[in-house]
């Protein structure tokens, strides 16, 4: 997509490869007009010569966007302004083939099912970017021990190689739903007024399939003029994205905090890596400082500004690529609600429900799109603190473990007299700031009743290892590295329409 058509909030939410401009909606209905006449050709009702002559008169840019938004508000749509557009580009008999047999609603509905095939198409390739670095994350860190975290609270250890995991299936999950929705949901739209495309009598079915064939769409057994699930579920395709993307967003912004710091974005590793070079001496930093003075007074163009730069507080280096996702998933939810409300459609034609679909129709393979290319920016280039990760486990003071030191010593002392030794210890610990071993160890009312359960020292200390207390944590990174790696391709598929 041109940098201009973006808009001023189009690097964030027009990042990905879904064009649902309106350039891109004028050129995707002029396409399904010409492929209609190119159908009437082959079908023997249009002359010889009508396909190419309305496909040549058939680009965009030749047509006033704007113009036609004006004169739809004497029709309901743009398409009537858009016929009478082109029929007037197209010289001779061929100016019959525009349109034939066609309702407003054809042109429209088959224009946002091009858009969903690239939209679709786009996506499903910016996402296996993503899993693929998912994927390395899950491999290269299976071991790496961190704590886990449920309700924001510290709970057990887990490894950065499951958590990276979980990503990875949920976006092997949404990219096979993309190609669901790309192989079975999409469907020209050809139907004329009310579904039996009567003004072509009995060639209506034919031209339907020829104008199918033209176009690369798959050939429904009928027209699905006020059946809306297909759009529904295009829709919901993207909005699966937006659902795998917004935990690992999310999930990413939370590690990254500054107290927390076990990952770094792009921007922090960035941001660090220019710290580090200014911090080699003072010396450098003077040379570096006078040759910007110099580039500045000989008109030298500027520095890009780095990645995450705030507009204040120079210190910052924001995730943006994760919160530019998050950006993107808020809005769907609405959007999608919008498209599900509107399948109810009355008879033949809806009186503004399927009006009601068209923005946010586009809106959600914009955005859907758009996380999917930042998910491969944020995967890609996050770094994970391995030395941060250990840290900030060990300043829990063992505190993590202690459902493993209650196993352990309900072995000996049954389960609710375990579970009152370790509560009484970790409250202990924690308002002492001392770690659970040296509470459980030290504490002489303690000491008697784990001797006398004969459990030792070294007993204990090993239900504190959390390397000891990772349960299936690699053979379930294993499973999901196999799952990615073993998905079905998709030229394997059948399609189903």
């Amino acid at each position: 997509m041109p940098e201009l058509d973006r808009g001023l909030f189009g690097g964030i939410f027009t990042r990905g490869g879904a064009d649902t401009s309106d350039a891109a909606w004028l050129q995707a209905m002029l396409d399904a007009e010409a492929g209609l006449a190119r159908a009437l050709e082959r079908a023997g009702l249009a002359p010889a010569g009508s396909g190419g002559e309305v496909t040549r008169a058939a680009i965009a840019a030749d047509f006033d966007a704007a113009e036609l938004g004006r004169i739809s508000t004497l029709t309901g749509n743009p398409v009537p302004g858009l016929v009478r557009a082109l029929t007037r580009k197209v010289a001779g008999p061929a100016a019959g083939a525009v349109h034939r047999g066609a309702a407003s609603q054809d042109i429209i509905d088959t224009a946002a099912m091009l858009l969903a095939r690239q939209a679709l198409e786009a996506a499903t390739a910016d996402l296996e970017a993503a899993a693929a670095a998912a994927a390395n994350l899950a491999s290269s860190h299976r071991g790496t021990v961190m704590i886990g975290r449920t309700l924001l609270q510290q709970a057990v250890p887990v490894t950065f190689g499951v958590v990276a995991a979980g990503w990875l299936a949920g976006l092997d999950a949404a990219i096979d739903g993309l190609r669901r929705a790309r192989e079975e949901r999409l469907a020209v739209q050809f139907g004329g007024a009310v579904g039996t495309l009567a003004s072509l009598g009995a060639d209506g079915a034919r031209v339907k399939a020829l104008l199918a064939r033209e176009l690369g769409l798959p050939d429904p057994p009928l027209p699905w003029h006020t059946e809306r699930l297909r759009i529904i579920d295009v829709a919901t395709a993207m909005a699966r994205v937006t659902a795998a993307l917004s935990p690992v967003a999310r999930n990413i912004t939370l590690l990254a905090q500054t107290e927390v710091a076990e990952v770094q974005t792009r921007a922090h590793a960035q941001a660090h890596a220019q710290v580090q070079a200014h911090a080699h001496g003072h010396a450098q930093v003077q040379a570096q400082v006078q040759a910007h003075g110099q580039a500045q007074a000989h008109g030298q163009a500027q520095a890009v500004p780095r990645r995450g730069a705030p507009s204040a507080m120079p210190n910052k280096a924001n995730p943006i690529a994760a919160v530019a996702i998050l950006g993107c998933a808020r809005q769907v939810p609405g959007l999608l609600a919008t498209l599900v409300a509107s399948a109810e459609q009355e008879h033949q034609r809806a009186a503004g429900a399927w009006h009601a679909e068209w923005q946010p129709f586009g809106d959600i393979l914009r955005l859907g799109g758009s996380a999917a290319a930042w998910a491969g920016d944020l995967l890609g280039g996050l770094q994970v603190d391995t030395a941060r990760c250990a840290a900030n486990l060990a300043a829990a003071g063992g505190l993590p473990l202690a459902e493993h030191v209650t196993a352990l010593l309900a072995t000996a002392l049954g389960g609710p007299q375990a579970h009152e030794i370790v509560a009484t210890a970790a409250a202990r610990a924690a308002a002492s700031g001392l770690p659970l071993r040296d509470v459980l160890l030290a504490a002489p009312e303690l000491e008697g009743r784990l001797r006398h359960a004969g459990i030792t020292a070294a007993q204990i200390e090993a239900a504190l290892d959390p390397a000891g207390y990772l349960g299936s944590s690699g053979e379930f990174v294993t499973a999901a590295l196999r799952a990615h790696e073993d998905r079905q391709a998709p030229q394997d598929r059948q399609p189903r329409w």
